[in-house]
């Protein structure tokens, strides 16, 4: 194949995995009763959150608190965990869907947060619900190279404002069932951060290697799931189903490169949904108690959905064990990476 096929790092390695949950518990059941007027007008159904995509409750930050200051404690997290200076750190990867402005970056914000050195580079890197996987491949690919020996990757995400919008608009007289077919996925989505150290695997015999795997972009169904400040709007259905073909292909291609994924001790999902999970269980065939599940309670939260729930996991993993980080963001793009705990 021409252009990327599968890659491999050789000298890179997660020190350490954290997350931040908000704190505030906002129930599927609470959606519903904001909603009630236009769910009795269109003859719709209470519970579908519960019921359809498995979203029992997810998480918003309190008044005053910013997806940013989550990152940073995030990051700090990481830091102390991994036992990493911040004078130590050449590289910080923000990696949020939520910004508040075009411009600057958010990781200015946590770069000064964090108390890095001038000489951090730092820069944001949008990919929807992939920014950090990509993150953490663009970071072992510099620490690999020599250029860098310690990098942070942080995302940090806020749905309460575009939630928010979402209410307002979909309790008009005017909407329709189809808005709310169409919105639905906006009521999924959750506030969280998470935060990973990244640094060169032969300085920490402890850590947890990075050894490669796979991208791949079915860019022609760009306009499947569009999102922004004032909403996400989103095909459901063809979502699913050219999601699950590109990861489908990506597998296949994979293991015909020489991966074989078809026994991880682990499986860490992007977390979006129980249709979502479920069918990417089946259409690859993994071991269903292997995967672990933390949508019902947090929600889709976006990029930050997968380090939360490997951070949540870390504590239960052992060396040795095989973990493969599996997501898929709109665009569409997957990514499929193998960490050697």
């Amino acid at each position: 194949m021409n252009g990327n096929a599968t890659f491999r790092h050789h000298n890179s390695a997660i020190l350490a995995v954290t997350s931040v949950e908000a704190p505030r518990v906002v129930s599927s059941a609470e959606f519903d009763e904001r909603l009630a007027p236009s769910l009795k007008r269109l003859h719709l159904s209470k519970r579908l959150l519960e019921r359809v995509a498995g979203v029992r409750e997810r998480r918003w930050w309190p008044a005053g608190t910013g997806f940013d200051d989550a990152a940073i404690e995030a990051g700090s997290k990481a830091l102390a965990q991994a036992g990493i200076g911040p004078e130590e750190v050449g590289l910080l990867i923000n990696t949020s869907v939520t910004r508040r402005s075009l411009e600057p970056s958010v990781a200015v914000k946590i770069h000064h947060g964090l108390g890095l050195p001038s000489s951090a580079i730092n820069f944001d890197v949008a990919n929807a619900c992939l920014g950090f996987v990509n993150g953490i491949m663009l970071a072992s690919n510099m620490i690999d190279s020599g250029q860098i020996r310690y990098a942070v990757i942080v995302a940090g995400e806020d749905a309460q404002p575009t939630q928010e919008t979402t209410f307002r608009r979909l309790n008009r007289e005017d909407s329709t069932r189809e808005d709310y077919l169409r919105e639905f996925a906006t009521l999924t989505l959750g506030s969280g951060a998470a935060a990973a150290v990244i640094g060169p695997a032969d300085a920490h015999p402890a850590s947890h290697r990075i050894v490669g795997g796979v991208s791949r972009a079915g860019t022609e169904h760009h306009q499947l799931c569009v999102g922004g400040p004032d909403g996400m709007f989103t095909d459901t259905k063809g979502l699913l189903d050219n999601g699950l073909k590109l990861v489908v292909d990506a597998w296949n291609e994979a293991h015909a490169d020489g991966w074989d994924w078809r026994s991880m001790d682990r499986y860490v999902t992007h977390q979006v949904s129980a249709s979502y999970t479920n069918a990417i269980i089946k259409a690859v065939d993994l071991v269903r108690e292997r995967v672990p599940i933390t949508f019902p309670k947090w929600g889709n939260v976006g990029p930050a959905s997968l380090p939360m729930t490997l951070a949540q996991e870390a504590p239960t993993l052992k060396s040795g064990d095989r973990v493969l980080c599996m997501g898929v963001g709109s665009g569409l793009n997957t990514s499929m990476l193998e960490l050697a705990w």
